[in-house]
């Protein structure tokens, strides 16, 4: 099987790349978290001209590979902008439902004008379910929608909302809810997640809405775009743990002790293999699980496997990658612990790696079972 790059994914991840190492490093990305906003218009704006905040939302615009190149790069130079919780997931569930109209709202997506978020997680889910205590009211052919949505990634800065809500006749449904500072019902706490993201807590009473595309039930498409953002998160995990093994070695090879350089020390340097190690068994689920979607096969399985897996090659990097570097590594200035801050809030979002595990567990029962 060839893991190599196309010349057009090779051209997206350099210019990912390019644009986003002349704008970040620490003291700049201390800086931009450090703002009002938490993330940059302007890069925000050049991830637009570049055709970053449209992947996947139409056929000849990329699909699940060209996000997960583009997302180990955000995750290789820890940028805050939210690009799959503000353009590419929520605008993958307006692709794939949305009607016309509702489309229309894409291509201000793409063009960095809209941002979006999708809120769908609440208090007390902890997995990547999607049953919802949210609920959607119908009155003649208006909709309404009820409930609490935490956490919300973008959820602080976004115009509109995907929304997930439990609908009168069962099942769960997707609306739009415009979220603008008029907008009535609407009740939003902003607040600063510890590895530097932006989020909020979104009340929604009565608030509302408009069903996406024809309405009716839509927990496949949920499950699905849950799929695609468990392999967004891993692509940017990936990306985040090359970082911090990189910055060890080099740390390693020209921090001194005793007069020696720590690399000459092999205990340290088995260390290192061993983060070495890590990393590529977490490359190799990061390829599987977006190679899986890109055939069309969205499987929550898949999805489960590949974020174990991140989820505990995160982990060893991480507190490896701070142990190795001593004092340092937990320092403001330096960049291992925000790598490490980062890789521990993805572990846990939708779904921790004791979740993905409890995942597996539940379809145990869908395999065939040898017998002597």
């Amino acid at each position: 099987m060839d893991f190599a790059f196309t010349d057009e994914q090779a051209l997206l991840r350099d210019t990912s790349r390019e644009v986003l190492a002349r704008t970040y490093d620490v003291e700049t990305r201390l800086k931009v978290i450090d703002s009002d906003l938490g993330w940059s218009r302007d890069v925000w704006n050049q991830l637009a001209e570049v055709g970053v905040l449209g992947l996947g939302f139409e056929e000849d615009a990329g699909g699940q590979l060209e996000i997960m190149v583009v997302a180990t790069e955000i995750g290789r130079r820890l940028a805050p902008e939210p690009v799959m919780s503000a353009a590419l997931g929520p605008g993958a569930l307006i692709a794939e439902l949305g009607s016309d109209e509702q489309k229309q709202l894409l291509d201000e997506v793409a063009s960095g004008g809209r941002l979006l978020a999708f809120a769908h997680t609440e208090p007390g889910l902890r997995a990547a379910g999607t049953a919802v205590t949210t609920t959607a009211g119908q009155q003649g052919d208006s909709w309404t929608v009820t409930g609490r949505k935490n956490p919300v990634i973008a959820g602080d800065s976004a115009d509109t909302l995907v929304v997930s809500a439990t609908l009168p006749d069962g099942g769960t449904g997707l609306f739009l809810v415009d979220v603008g500072a008029d907008a009535a019902g609407v009740t939003r706490q902003a607040y600063r997640t510890f590895d530097g993201q932006r989020g909020a807590q979104i009340d929604l009473d009565g608030v509302a809405a408009q069903p996406l595309g024809t309405g009716g039930d839509a927990t496949k498409a949920i499950a699905d775009t849950l799929v695609r953002l468990q392999s967004a998160l891993c692509a940017e995990a990936l990306g985040a743990m090359e970082e911090a093994l990189r910055l060890t070695t080099d740390y390693l090879k020209s921090r001194k002790q005793f007069g020696v350089t720590l690399s000459k020390f092999q205990t340290l340097t088995q260390r290192a293999a061993d983060m070495y190690v890590s990393l590529e068994l977490a490359r190799s689920m990061t390829y599987y699980a977006a190679m899986s979607i890109a055939d069309g096969n969205l499987d929550p399985a898949i999805a489960a496997r590949a974020k174990l897996q991140i989820g505990r090659s995160g982990r060893h990097i991480a507190q490896e990658a701070i142990q190795l570097h001593g004092g340092i590594g937990v320092t403001a200035e330096y960049p291992v612990g925000h790598y490490a801050a980062r890789l521990t809030a993805i572990e846990h979002t939708l779904g921790s790696s004791q979740d993905q595990l409890h995942v597996l567990i539940g379809g145990l029962g869908d395999y065939e079972v040898v017998t002597v």
